[in-house]
């Protein structure tokens, strides 16, 4: 099979997933997942001479990869636009949720938010891509022995945070 052909495979195949994992990641920005997306896509095409022969967990590193740029991008622009005065909270058009919008759950994504971008992406990583240690090893570019201790630590981090969201909010955590 040609290089050509295994990226088509590779596309074909993981298209959806990669989409997911990019989503996931992006909480509602989905105007940047397409854009991300055939960003990781351009760079599998770069280096399709390189595509291992299990590519998902390679796709997953160069999407993360991808998203770092995105999301730095993203932030200069948000900033630019505090600077010119054109925010939405700046013209008082901001609506702010009242306690009854809480949705089911959410204090496990409360609790994954006050994790490390690290921790947080071990653990979506094993949960949400449903990776095992070695594929995580992978994406993270580390060895598989790291990267269980990594998802180790990052565990036992989110269940101290549970606890403690578990203490602040009473029995109706």
């Amino acid at each position: 099979m040609s290089n050509d052909e295994i990226f088509a495979a590779a596309y074909r195949e993981h298209y959806w997933a990669v989409s997911r994992y990019v989503a996931r990641r992006l909480d509602g920005r989905n105007s940047e997942v397409e854009e991300v997306v055939a960003e990781v896509f351009t760079v599998a095409w770069r280096r399709r001479a390189d595509l291992p022969t299990s590519p998902l967990p390679w796709l997953y590193g160069v999407a993360r990869n991808c998203l770092a740029n995105a999301v730095r991008g993203y932030g200069r622009r948000r900033r630019l636009v505090d600077r010119l005065g054109n925010d939405e909270s700046a013209h008082g058009r901001q609506v702010a949720a009242g306690p009854e919008a809480e949705t089911p759950g959410s204090w496990v994504h409360e609790a994954l938010a006050r994790l490390s971008p690290a921790d947080q992406e071990v653990l979506r990583l094993t949960a949400w891509e449903e990776l095992g240690v070695e594929e995580v090893a992978v994406v993270l570019g580390c060895g598989e022995r790291a990267a269980a201790m990594r998802l180790h630590r990052a565990r036992r981090r989110l269940r101290a945070e549970i606890d403690r969201l578990a203490v602040l909010g009473g029995a109706g955590r």
